[in-house]
């Protein structure tokens, strides 16, 4: 395999590894609520990295970090995790997941802006072609989800009308939720720099860890939490979940932009919401419609002009 696909292949395995862990904190998430999910991940995670950088480096605690890796990451973490998450979940409230994640599509164009702006990342014009098909099968998929919401355009007398018909806040939240994740995968590859992928990680979630308990303190949470703790069903999803996200997920796609650009693996990640048709299909039946196997073959496209 070509070494300057390895960014593009560590993104895609990035999104494979996203949709295992959203289908296990979709279902941990019913049996408990978000917000506790949301801290338990991070903590497992944690957990997972510090397991992980013990028997590679012989310590529990990320070493040999500089102070600018420890102050962007940490930046990052805040950004990504904590107001990225936060803004997502309170979305989902309002308009709904599905509207959420189209919205969330608006996260590669917002880090490959990112990317320009801070490291002066450059986009070629095959891909930035892929990103427009990859986004455009994302958005036709996610629309095709649920026949009971009929989206923004509505028919009029002999032409089409054109209407806001969600409510703006639940939009802004969500595309808050784009933002955090786009400006945040950006930061991680400018703290990151040389550093190990999987101690960056780790200082990202002992970040997002401590931002969360702040949260949850505020909130007043923290007996969701426990009463999370005591679902058996809940923290075997949340085990799962956790493995492939805080621990693998996030580090792989650190790993996708330390070589290749944000925009471009961020593009890529994005696949996630159409790898989930299927197996959401199967685990929980949903229906699974022409436009979404339509979506998938766009996005999957896109995806493939990243590679030649």
């Amino acid at each position: 395999m070509d070494t300057h696909l390895k960014g593009e292949i560590a993104a895609l395995i990035t999104a494979v590894f996203w949709t295992i862990t959203a289908l296990a904190f979709e279902s941990a998430s019913k049996k408990v609520g978000s917000l506790a999910v949301n801290i338990l991940r991070l903590i497992l995670g944690l957990f997972f990295l510090s397991i992980y950088g013990w028997f590679t480096s012989g310590s529990f605690y990320p070493q040999g970090a500089s102070l600018h890796n420890w102050v962007w990451l940490s930046v990052s973490g805040l950004i990504g995790f904590v107001l990225g998450d936060l803004f997502l979940f309170q979305s989902f409230t309002i308009i709904g997941a599905r509207i959420s994640m189209l919205v969330m599509a608006l996260s590669p164009p917002i880090a490959a802006i990112t990317g320009w702006i801070m490291m002066g990342e450059r986009l070629s014009a095959q891909s930035i072609a892929g990103m427009v098909l990859t986004l455009t099968g994302i958005s036709l998929a996610i629309l095709g989800r649920n026949k009971n919401e009929t989206g923004a355009l509505i028919s009029g007398k002999g032409k089409y009308n054109y209407k806001l018909k969600y409510p703006l806040k639940g939009l802004l939240f969500a595309f808050g939720g784009a933002a955090g994740q786009g400006i945040g995968l950006v930061l991680s590859k400018y703290g990151m720099q040389d550093y190990n992928v999987f101690a960056s990680t780790q200082i990202r979630v002992i970040t997002g860890v401590l931002g969360f308990a702040l949260v949850i303190s505020l909130y007043g949470g923290w007996q969701r939490v426990r009463i999370a703790l005591k679902n058996a069903p809940a923290v075997r999803s949340l085990s799962l979940g956790a493995f492939f996200g805080p621990f693998l997920g996030v580090a792989f796609s650190l790993l996708s932009v330390k070589y290749t650009s944000s925009g471009i693996a961020s593009t890529i990640m994005a696949l996630t919401p159409v790898l989930i048709i299927a197996p959401s299909a199967l685990l929980f039946k949903e229906r699974v419609t022409l436009r979404e196997i339509a979506g998938a073959v766009i996005a999957v496209l896109g995806v493939s002009l990243f590679f030649f």
